[in-house]
Formats: C-alpha cells, structure tokens, sequence
C-alpha cells in the first residue's frame, strides 16, 4: 500500500526532515538503531539530545520510525521508508565505474554466451553489486530457430532436437513407425529445415503447416507423418515456453552475511523461503512486466515478503520490438541502499535488453 507522501510533508520542518534521513540512513549503512546523542552530533542543524528526541517522539508517532527495544534509538518503519524512497530519495545517474563494471561484465564473455548464460551472468551481476540476491525471470522470449534434426534412438521411437539461433537447445522424443528408414529421418529433417532457419517457432510452425499442405504429393507418407509430429513437438515446446518461466536466482549467500550485523537467524529463513517459493516470487516479478522503469516492494507492501520483511528493486528488459520480454532485480532485506541500487538495475535492464535483441 502506498504512503501518502504529501501527508507527512505538510507536517514536517527542516528539523524532521534532518532527523529522518539521518535515521534513514544510518539503517541503511549497518541496519542499528540510532540514538538521539549520535544524531545530535552528527546533524547539520544545532540540536541537543533533548530537542532530538522531541523531534523523534513526532516522528514515532507519525509512523516513521519506531524503537526495537526499550531504551533503544530508533530504526524507520516499513511506512518510513516508503517515505524515504518517494520523497526524499535521490537518485542520481550510475556512475562511470560501476558501468563500466557491468559493460565489463557482459562483454567479456558476449562472443561466445548464450541467451541462458546471460540471463545468469545478470543475475550474478546485480548479486555482486547490491550484495543481495540478483533475481532474473525469463521465458517469454520467441527465438530465432537455426536446425532441427531427428535421431532414432530405438526403434519406433526418434529424439527431435531443436537448436535456436542463440544456441539454446530443445529435445523431445517422439513415436515414429517401427522400421522406419534413416533415409526418411534425413528427407524430414532437410524439409524442415529448409522452412525454419531464422524463424521462431510461431512463424515456422504457420510457414511449414502451409508447405505441407500444398506439397504434400512430393513427400512419402512416413516423411509427412515424420514433419507432422515435428510440427506437433514445436507446438508443445512453444506452449510449454508461454506458461512456464524461468527463474534465476545468484547470491543466496550475500544475504547470511546480514547475520553478523543484527538481522535475525528467522528473517533470513523466511526469506530463504520466500525464493524457494518459485511460483509466487514469478507472480511477484510478472507485475512489474506491466509497467516501464524501476520498481520498488518494501516488506509487507507484498504479501510474499510480509514475514521475512524484504524489499525488491525490479524493472523489465525489452527486445528489439520493444516488448516486454523479462524482468531482473535485486532482492534483500528493507535496508537497501535503494539510491545506489535502482540505476544499476535499471541500466543492467536495458544492457541485457540490448544484448538479447
């Protein structure tokens, strides 16, 4: 759920503002408390603690910050940090370093990396820089097709191979007659190929069903019975791309490093659950698909992250088309640095756009 940002900016001066962001971003370097005779001594404003902790009392019940325990400083709430992130935030360009790292990245292996190979390389990527999990969901991609080929594995039955364009491979095994020459496998396989080469699945399969049906005559009937069930394996192998994504997921150990730091044993277990828990973590990054740029889930705002309180930074890539073809992200615990995070993502975004394309 949102937060009304216009409500808390009518009611906070100079003081809060100060105040706030310094809690905010003392949470952020190493995720303890803040008290009011650090703060007083690391303002810009000339606050004594007294005055500090009249300024925090309003933000405590504002809903911004909140004591973890008594006698503790204070930490900004789920609601204050959705604050934080939409009004006070400021995001800038990513800075030449850190692109030039991750054009690094991507072009030292680009010659000889598979569309699957960079999806995971990204993902590896955005765990190193944010030190959180990096997140890649993918599957929608309609790629290019390069060969097809049949073996016969025993008799009566064949492996159908599909090799696309960016050397992602796709078998089935299929039924054929039994005692069915080699040399129809070969004629099958060369008509196929002949109608498929830089197409993707859905044109070759509309292209070669209306070739079958006008040169049906010039094929024997195993042959056409052979491409037949090749068009009918493209069919599963497309449908099967359409409904089920992938999901990869590099840097589950950055997470364990926040033990040493004052996270808890039990939001790192939830939270390692909450990435085991596949199918609603894909629900999760398909709603970001519907919308262009960054976005940002903060603890219980999703109901899949409202027991481990973790936030995700997420944007879409594109393809050539300008279609929406997956989305990356960082995943971690609330304290994100968010400000140096989300230009990474979204220029990683973009990258990895251009690259599939």
């Amino acid at each position: 759920m949102a937060t009304d940002t216009r409500f808390f900016d009518q009611d906070m001066d100079e003081r809060s503002h100060q105040v706030f962001r310094r809690i905010v971003e003392a949470y952020m370097e190493d995720g303890s408390p803040v008290g009011s005779r650090n703060l007083s001594r690391s303002l810009s404003l000339n606050l004594s603690p007294a005055s500090v902790r009249n300024v925090m009392s309003d933000l405590e019940q504002m809903g911004l910050i909140y004591a973890p325990h008594i006698s503790a400083g204070r930490l900004p709430t789920e609601r204050g940090l959705r604050f934080f992130v939409d009004a006070m935030m400021e995001v800038g360009d990513l800075d030449e370093r850190a692109r030039q790292q991750i054009d690094a990245q991507f072009e030292s292996n680009r010659a000889e990396n598979s569309g699957d190979t960079l999806l995971a390389d990204a993902s590896r990527l955005l765990s190193g820089v944010s030190k959180g999990a990096g997140l890649v969901l993918t599957g929608k991609r309609e790629v290019p097709l390069k060969h097809i080929e049949f073996v016969r594995i025993e008799d009566g039955r064949a492996l159908v191979v599909l090799v696309a364009q960016d050397g992602a491979l796709e078998n089935r095994i299929i039924d054929i007659p039994k005692g069915m020459p080699a040399a129809s496998l070969v004629q099958a396989s060369n008509y196929l190929n002949e109608g498929l080469r830089g197409r993707t699945l859905p044109e070759a399969r509309v292209e070669l069903q209306q070739l079958l049906e006008s040169q049906r005559r010039e094929l024997d009937d195993l042959t056409a019975r052979l491409v037949e069930e090749g068009l009918a394996t493209w069919a599963g192998v497309n449908e099967g791309a359409r409904n089920a994504q992938n999901l990869i997921v590099r840097g589950r150990a950055n997470l364990l490093e926040d033990l040493g730091q004052g996270e808890g044993l039990d939001r790192i277990r939830l939270l390692f659950e909450d990435l085991e828990s596949k199918s609603d973590l894909i629900e999760l990054l398909g709603s970001a698909e519907t919308g262009d740029g960054v976005r940002i889930f903060i603890g219980s705002e999703n109901s899949l992250f409202s027991m481990s309180g973790s936030s995700l930074v997420v944007a879409p890539y594109h393809n050539a088309e300008d279609n929406v073809v997956g989305v990356l992200g960082v995943i971690g615990p609330t304290r994100l640095n968010y400000g140096r995070i989300i230009p990474v993502v979204d220029y990683t975004a973009q990258l990895l756009g251009k690259m599939l394309s």
